[in-house]
């Protein structure tokens, strides 16, 4: 099993070097025919089916781009591989993007990449527990151990919110950082007392006889967007129009999958383990084109009151496109 670096831990390394550029090379290098090598690092999960269906479609290839993706934890694990030129793009929530921002790590959104559905009891994501976990509701979670996919990120943060609006106290709460792929198991045998968790393995706890207390997506703002693609500043300097096609290809692709959820579905067997039953029945997140600045705005204040960015304020300004 491959070992993942602490997100917060890589995210203080590449700030600590952020102002001395990088040894890496930002560009993807072209082809004869003039056809860029792109890499991108994702997670393996359904918010990036998009990327997929893009790719199958040929959106990116029309562009000259020659797409690949490269598996990763969590998006705060993500953006060092940007910055040191292992990656051209990356996927990330908004939260890690911030902290990365107030760190002055130099990256920038290019294009929107998720959006809650904004609908409790029909979201992509939310908060688990076992069947007969004595956690009925949000304001339960005070105290105890929830599992996050990263630490400091828009899991935490947005739980904490949804236990606050409960009436519950979060600062008593345990955030245990694991995998995804490894959360239905640690509910289930008790490893945490809840877990934060997307599709799949949301449908995965769900189909096992879990419960979601909490759709901590829909309780921090309406219509989140939840992550997005991003690129180094220098890559943006250095080819523009290689940052402007892919912005483009990923935005029909966006919208493409928004369109065609069946195809969604479909293509979700091309880089997960998802069951097909599975997959026909798990709640598919919104794919706007657009970013929804005021939920940004929401996750921005959020996170100061929680204290994750430290003494900094983030400026969305240099984060956002």
């Amino acid at each position: 099993m491959r070992r993942f670096i602490t997100g917060m831990t890589v995210l203080a390394l590449v700030a600590a070097g952020a102002g001395c550029g990088s040894s890496g090379d930002s560009g993807g290098g072209t082809t004869d025919g003039g056809v860029a090598k792109v890499k991108v690092g994702i997670i393996p999960i359904v918010d990036v089916a998009p990327i997929y269906l893009g790719q199958k479609q040929g959106f990116f290839a029309n562009r000259k781009i020659d797409l690949t993706m490269e598996s990763g934890q969590g998006g705060a694990a993500i953006v060092p591989g940007v910055v040191s030129g292992q990656f051209q793009f990356g996927f990330s929530n908004i939260t890690s993007l911030l902290i990365a921002q107030t760190k002055n790590v130099p990256v920038k959104v290019v294009t929107n990449g998720v959006a809650s559905t904004g609908t409790a009891g029909k979201d992509f994501g939310g908060v688990t527990v076992r069947k007969d976990s004595p956690i009925t509701e949000p304001a339960d979670l005070a105290g105890k151990k929830i599992a996050v996919n990263t630490l400091k990120n828009i899991g935490d943060t947005t739980v904490r919110e949804s236990v606050r609006k409960a009436g519950g106290d979060p600062s008593g709460i345990t955030f245990v950082e694991m995998p995804f792929a490894n959360m239905p198991a640690a509910v289930e045998n008790g490893q945490v007392d809840a877990a934060w968790v997307v599709e799949p393995s949301l449908s995965a706890v769900t189909a096992a006889g879990g419960r979601v207390v909490a759709w901590n997506y829909v309780d921090a703002a309406p219509d989140l967007t939840v992550a997005a693609y991003f690129a180094s500043s220098k890559l943006i300097a250095d080819d523009p129009d290689l940052v402007k096609r892919f912005t483009e290809a990923m935005n029909e692709s966006l919208a493409y999958a928004d369109a065609h959820p069946d195809e969604v579905r479909e293509i979700l067997g091309s880089y997960t383990k998802i069951d097909p039953k599975v997959r026909e029945a798990l709640t598919l997140p919104k794919w706007p084109t657009e970013i929804n600045k005021p939920s940004v705005e929401t996750l921005s204040k959020l996170g100061a009151q929680d204290g994750i960015f430290g003494s900094a304020t983030p400026d969305l300004a240099k984060i956002l496109p």
